[in-house]
């Protein structure tokens, strides 16, 4: 084990030193816009979620994701989850593959790209990325010991569609999950808006610049399942977003979302921090031999 961590650091210090490193990121923490990673660019982040639980010990999930732009059309990315809740204990809950693909070559006012990612995943998962179904707080409230006896395969699309207008991006996801055992199709939402909150760059090189910070808000939940479609018995969150682009290429993303109805987490305090490494590719291609 000491050997394959460290085989891991070197090579990830070898990467660092031979990509370069820009990042413009969107403060979303739910809805997905319509861009893409770079050809060839590799991004690293890490996210959390606190979640109050009023049935239940208050819980802090997190999760760290390998983004990776194979084309100028598909996105790829992994997903690794955990999950600590307190007075109970910390596990591993599984992973997730993701993968966005451009339906238009070029900019339009609506831009559509289809998402498809498979989960493998313990019922103990609650890094609340999305919300399906009839999801609620009480999903949440079981013990680790028990929740992480429950395994789930599933599959999930959304058509995300796009626009970007006068430095305003607005965003819209249609969620559909199919669990991979014998249940029905479950049905969620997110939409979101976001303007950085200058337009105009500064003539300076600053970390305080105005059009370094991106804010919005966004609001999703669950929409019911195949057999009960509609709001009943779901859970909604409403979330105001921001993030912080530094000219050193890491972006800080910081939201506090609370819920709308009973079904729902009173509070859901998400955080993150990501940095983009473009010519990871031909880093990669070079560090083994290939073409860069």
């Amino acid at each position: 084990m000491r050997f394959y961590y460290g085989f891991v650091l070197a090579l990830f210090f070898v990467i660092l030193t031979h990509v370069s490193v820009q990042s413009q990121e969107s403060p979303y923490f739910v809805t997905y816009d319509h861009y893409l990673e770079e050809p060839g660019s590799f991004e690293v982040e890490y996210f959390s979620t606190f979640g109050t639980q009023r049935a239940g010990n208050n819980f802090h999930a997190y999760w760290a994701e390998f983004e990776y732009g194979a084309t100028g059309w598909w996105t790829t990315e992994l997903y690794l989850d955990g999950q600590t809740t307190f007075s109970d204990s910390t596990i591993f809950t599984g992973f997730r593959w993701e993968n966005r693909f451009r339906l238009l070559q070029r900019e339009h006012f609506i831009n559509p790209v289809l998402y498809v990612e498979y989960e493998h995943i313990s019922g103990a998962d609650k890094i609340l990325k999305e919300i399906e179904g009839h999801d609620g707080e009480a999903d949440n409230g079981d013990p680790n010991a028990e929740a992480r006896q429950e395994h789930k395969q599933e599959m999930e699309f959304k058509l995300i569609l796009s626009s970007t207008f006068k430095g305003w991006n607005v965003a819209e996801n249609t969620i559909a999950t199919k669990n991979l055992s014998n249940e029905p199709w479950e049905f969620g939402y997110t939409v979101g808006a976001s303007r950085p909150l200058s337009l105009k760059a500064s003539a300076q090189h600053c970390n305080f610049c105005p059009e370094n910070f991106i804010a919005g808000v966004e609001m999703y939940g669950g929409l019911g399942d195949r057999y009960n479609f509609g709001l009943h018995d779901t859970s909604q969150y409403l979330a105001p977003v921001i993030a912080w682009n530094l000219p050193s290429s890491w972006t800080l993303r910081f939201s506090p979302g609370f819920g709308l109805n009973d079904n729902s987490h009173q509070l859901l305090l998400r955080w993150g921090i990501s940095r983009e490494f473009s010519g990871f590719g031909s880093a990669m291609a070079r560090l083994f031999g290939g073409r860069s």
